[in-house]
């Protein structure tokens, strides 16, 4: 989870309250305190509050929940007369484009602290590592409208930010710090994004770097914001929360048109939530007019409509609000975690670890123990990660999302292994050897299982190196194994083998097959293991 820093003296001015009152309530708001310095608290709010990753949005939190204000707080909006246009040649890098302009605002060194601390956290939680969102500040002041995002060629010449002398966009991938941290991002793509002003001045090239043309300073009053991306919904999340954070800095909001259609959209949204149920889950006898006072101190807008009806205002910038029950926490939050009652357990248990906890901790020692990190990938996926990529038959008891949010999020991992390959994809541009492990639960139509793998990937990855991982891996967990042929097509014929115990086939090793590593984008051979760990439960 994100740790923010909160400056003390902004927090007072932004709050209205002396330090001493804030930081007492803190912990009772959903977060945890890491550490009190002299001039600032580092606050670690839950990954899913994106609006508190800066202090204007804690702070605007903060007046509701210690009853300063209540209710939402409302943002107008005017036209900027500013227009972005996007290039078509983007659809297939990186299409998505979120706008504003903010004007009037006046920063101090605190406030822009703030703003790029909200930045590279939305980058984190929102963005993915930049991969779904980028954003991008720019003093207005120093460039000329109309804007436009344009699939760039790879030798475009600019001068990035905190730098003196001008360089390619290539060459910033190989020389600039944040060019080697996201080349990944772009690399490979024939195009590299580019937003230019009317006179072709260079403001960003996302996901990587802006200009040092338009570096925002404490003399800058007017701000032009730029969100791109791959997934449109956290573009436009990223947009809502950047645009309500800079209007709580005092600024006033314009919108930009992006060819033809006007953002940011700051309209709330509404539902209606049942105060019985919200009783029951929270075990508390409370009624519609209490229910609603609780939400607007969390600054929602909320109206009984009956005695067991709330109508609520969602703010725009809630972007964790997908269910009743997330509404239902901000009640709680409201009346307080420390007025439940402490009831102790009627049922008194002896704790004992679980076989399927022993034996994932085995593994764990085993392969830490061989030199191996251990990941912690999705259990959401894609057949073509699966099974299309491994060259392996599609799976008839694949479990299916109804409605996924994406083609790569759309069926649960039935085994580790493609997504250790996935991984090494992401980071083929990382120094060698990688050595990646994991182990966790797997999914088979409705049934949860349990499984382990193991990736070495170098130049000199070869069976020999598989086997003796299986082989170190068996001996740890005690299994009286034995080797025999397997048929697996994600491997080398005649450099694979199969794991079998009791007469039962547990695992593969081997060297993985050139077409798969071709799949993935990798130019070195994988050595791998896979291990069904709930045959052995």
């Amino acid at each position: 989870m994100p740790v923010i820093t909160l400056p003390y003296r902004y927090l007072e001015r932004l709050v209205g309250l002396p330090r001493e009152a804030i930081v007492e309530r803190l912990p009772m708001f959903g977060s945890d305190i890491e550490r009190r310095e002299e001039d600032h608290v580092d606050v670690e709010f839950f990954a899913n509050r994106p609006d508190l990753f800066s202090t204007e949005g804690a702070a605007r939190a903060l007046r509701g929940f210690l009853g300063l204000e209540e209710g939402p707080v409302r943002y107008e909006t005017a036209p900027s007369g500013i227009a972005f246009s996007v290039d078509p040649g983007l659809a297939e890098i990186r299409p998505y484009l979120g706008s504003a302009v903010v004007r009037g605002l006046s920063l101090d060194e605190e406030a822009i602290v703030s703003l790029m601390g909200l930045q590279e956290a939305l980058h984190w939680a929102v963005g993915r590592g930049r991969r779904k969102v980028a954003i991008g500040l720019h003093d207005l002041a120093r460039i000329r409208p109309p804007f436009r995002y344009l699939a760039s060629p790879r030798d475009r010449r600019f001068v990035p930010l905190d730098f003196e002398e001008a360089m390619s966009m290539e060459e910033m991938l190989e020389r600039h710090p944040k060019g080697r941290a996201y080349a990944h991002l772009v690399a490979e793509a024939p195009r590299f994004p580019l937003i230019v002003d009317a006179g072709d001045s260079v403001l960003s090239f996302p996901p990587i770097i802006n200009g040092e043309l338009t570096r925002v300073s404490t003399g800058t009053t007017d701000v032009l914001l730029d969100c791109t991306g791959t997934d449109r919904r956290a573009v436009e999340t990223a947009t809502t929360i950047l645009c309500t954070a800079l209007a709580e800095a005092g600024g006033r909001l314009e919108t930009v048109e992006i060819d033809g259609v006007t953002t940011p959209l700051l309209a709330p949204s509404f539902r209606e939530v049942s105060v019985g149920e919200c009783s029951r889950l929270l075990g508390l006898d409370l009624d519609a007019a209490t229910v609603a006072g609780l939400l607007r101190r969390m600054r929602f807008g909320a109206e009984p409509t009956g005695t067991d009806r709330v109508r609520v205002e969602v703010p725009c910038y809630r972007a964790d609000i997908m269910h009743d029950w997330d509404v239902f926490e901000d009640v709680a939050i409201a009346y307080g975690y420390e007025r439940f009652p402490a009831i102790p357990s009627k049922t008194a248990t002896t704790a004992e670890e679980l076989l399927s906890t022993r034996l994932k901790r085995e593994v764990r020692e085993a392969l830490c123990g061989l030199g191996y990190l251990e990941t912690m990938p999705f259990v959401l996926t894609s057949d073509e990660v699966l099974f299309g990529r491994m060259r392996r038959e599609l799976a008839p008891d694949v479990l299916r999302l109804l409605h996924p949010i994406s083609e790569d999020q759309s069926v649960a991992r039935t085994s580790l292994l493609p997504l250790l390959m996935e991984l090494l994809e992401y980071n083929r541009f990382r120094e060698l050897p990688q050595r990646l492990f994991a182990v966790g639960e797997t999914l088979r139509g409705f049934v949860t299982g349990l499984g382990t793998a193991a990736v070495s990937c170098h130049g000199a990855a070869d069976f020999s190196e598989a086997y003796a991982v299986a082989d170190a891996l068996c001996r740890e967990l005690g299994l009286a194994y034995s080797a025999v042929e397997s048929d697996d097509p994600a491997f080398i014929e005649g450099r694979r083998g199969a794991l079998v115990v009791g007469g039962v086939p547990v695992g593969v090793f081997g060297e993985v097959h050139p077409e798969v590593l071709g799949a993935f984008g990798l130019d070195h051979p994988v050595a791998a293991v896979e291990l069904d760990l709930s045959a052995l439960l």
